[in-house]
């Protein structure tokens, strides 16, 4: 029995499949105050920090996880 732990890019609907479940995880937050295109997401706020602390928390809960050293936070 094989099972993927990572979302395999290489085939040919990973990125769609990818885009649905991110949408799906943040479908509350997705034209409020988040925008979502594949691995990027986008959060535009007023209040930052809870905002992000929301998104960070929503993924966690959901086990999807980024690499530190790839994002970027900027005020």
């Amino acid at each position: 029995h094989f099972e993927y732990l990572v979302m395999p890019f290489g085939l040919s609907n990973s990125p769609a499949v990818f885009q649905v479940l991110v949408n799906d995880v943040l479908r509350d937050m997705v034209n409020r105050f988040v925008f979502v295109y594949l691995d990027d997401i986008l959060i535009f706020s007023q209040n930052e920090r809870d905002h992000v602390r929301r998104v960070l928390q929503r993924l966690l809960e959901n086990r999807l996880y980024g690499k530190v050293e790839k994002c970027e936070f900027h005020a």
